[in-house]
């Protein structure tokens, strides 16, 4: 309650120095952070859900992704060609502490992508204070909308990209030989990077949003190199999935869609900046 008695006062008196603007910042973030804190505690005493039903359900065969695969493959007369069945691989640990500290990391980004939409919250009621009227209007959902694409992010993350990537890795191999036996920080780390950087990308439409408001974005622009965009996010499609065009495509076509969400975004953009001056 001090730090919000602290920032109302000093909202009242008219501008706040850089010093005031660094303490309502603090506590902004002391909320953020305690937020993360919280869920991660609560992520790391539910051991047995966030391990082995969220993140080892990859590595089973009967997996959502590998079954909606297997039913596509079915409805489109392939056989058994999209159907995964096994994962032919193991998880070990060579560490004395490893799953001790893999345990306390994991928990901690699951605490983080818990207490997103509270972050960003916080995040917003910093940034609130300096916009003009007519910007807060036409920010009023941002909270919610960077919440929801950073959610869908995270879902495709987990079910497209994380499976198909498990699935390419795992059971890749150079020769019959050689088994594969994966330390367990590699692959939680995996699944966890993919998932977060799924998530962020998603945040593409946000970030033109900002980009658009301080003008170093356009529709023009966005349109015009629409084919260098194709080919970016083919390159990053080709990066964050195995090398398969199967797996490339369902990566390409929501990404891509994104960046068509966002030229109509930064066009929103500039339509209501050019109504705000009319009306002046």
């Amino acid at each position: 309650m001090a730090e919000e008695v602290f920032e109302d006062e000093v909202m009242e008196h008219g501008e706040m120095s850089f010093l005031e603007h660094l303490e309502v910042l603090r506590w902004h973030l002391v909320r953020a952070v305690s937020s993360i804190f919280i869920f991660a505690i609560i992520a790391f005493v539910s051991k047995s859900f966030v391990f082995d039903t969220l993140l080892l359900g990859p590595k089973h065969g009967d997996f959502w992704t590998y079954r909606m695969l297997c039913q596509l493959s079915d409805r489109f007369g392939l056989s058994d060609l999209l159907c995964i069945t096994e994962i032919p691989f193991e998880l070990i640990n060579i560490s004395m502490a490893g799953q001790f500290s893999t345990h306390i990391i994991i928990s901690i980004i699951a605490g983080f992508i818990i207490s997103f939409p509270y972050v960003v919250f916080e995040l917003w009621r910093f940034i609130k204070p300096g916009l003009y009227e007519g910007e807060r209007k036409y920010a009023s959902g941002m909270v919610f909308y960077t919440s929801v694409l950073f959610a869908l992010g995270v879902l495709f993350g987990y079910y497209i990209i994380a499976p198909l990537s498990v699935n390419f890795l795992g059971s890749y191999r150079v020769s019959e030989e050689i088994l594969n036996q994966i330390d367990l920080n590699s692959y939680f780390s995996t699944i966890a990077t993919l998932v977060l950087a799924s998530g962020m990308v998603f945040e593409l439409p946000v970030l033109i949003y900002f980009l658009t408001k301080i003008g170093v974005v356009t529709p023009d622009s966005l349109r015009q190199y629409r084919r260098h965009a194709v080919v970016g996010i083919l390159i990053l499609a080709a990066v964050i999935t195995p090398p398969d065009v199967s797996s490339q495509i369902l990566v390409f076509f929501p990404l891509m869609f994104l960046y068509e969400i966002s030229i109509w975004v930064s066009a929103l953009v500039l339509r209501n900046e050019a109504k705000a001056n009319a009306d002046i």
